[in-house]
């Protein structure tokens, strides 16, 4: 899987890692669970972090301002292993967004630079497909359900019910149901989107591009001018 794709996988994975903690009231985990998996996180992060590196990119402030974040995110992921719940929570609370941020900053460098490594965008993520793969990838989005109807809930942009189930027809997302925290306090546990190893692959063509701009289509004629007669005095 291609490193960018990788990052965002590892957003979902730290996504996951942070529900998890979030909804300890509502499950019996093994001792130590959360310890391994704030350990393999680091692990994760690090293992992308050296495939970015092997890509041997050009150099650029964007490129290194990416890799020093992930390095960041790594060694608090580790040092998340390390505390107990509440203090690990903290450590890894920003992880998921700027674990996008840098995908979106590398892909940006490798189409900038023409990379060979950055791939055709997938021309199945209009501007609104592309706004609500990239909100999930963020962790922003989960679902609800109440007599018999469907909400989605965004931290950021609107993702509509709709759009969601197009994603999801097309194997690009997929609900995790009950796995992240309660909207309220004594609320059920609402249900997580993530983006499934397709959407990751898919996003990843697009990422860091302004949606607005892809595939503009041909620019119209000028309109023809119209004469005006001229005023009689």
């Amino acid at each position: 899987m291609p490193p960018v794709a990788r990052l965002l996988n590892l957003a979902a994975d730290f996504t996951r890692h942070n529900d998890s903690l979030d909804t300890l009231d509502h499950t019996a985990p093994e001792p130590g669970t959360f310890t391994r998996s704030a350990e393999r996180l680091a692990q994760q992060t690090n293992a992308v972090i050296t495939a970015v590196a092997e890509m041997q990119l050009f150099a650029h402030a964007d490129l290194t301002a990416a890799l020093v974040r992930l390095k960041q995110i790594a060694y608090l992921a580790d040092a998340a292993s390390r505390h107990e719940v509440v203090a690990s929570r903290v450590l890894t609370a920003f992880a998921p967004e700027a674990v996008v941020g840098s995908a979106a900053r590398i892909a940006a460098h490798m189409r900038r630079r023409r990379s060979g490594h950055a791939p055709e965008p997938d021309d199945r993520l209009d501007a609104v497909r592309q706004t609500a793969l990239h909100e999930i990838a963020l962790g922003h989005i989960v679902t609800t359900s109440s007599q018999g109807r469907a909400y989605v809930h965004s931290a950021g942009a609107r993702v509509l019910i709709g759009t969601l189930r197009s994603l999801e027809k097309n194997g690009l997302a997929e609900r995790v149901p009950e796995s992240a925290p309660p909207a309220y306090v004594g609320g059920g546990c609402q249900d997580r989107v993530r983006l499934s190893t397709a959407g990751a692959i898919a996003l990843a063509t697009v990422i860091g591009m302004p949606p607005a701009t892809r595939d503009p289509g041909p620019t119209p004629a000028p309109a023809a001018a119209t004469k005006t007669a001229p005023r009689s005095r």
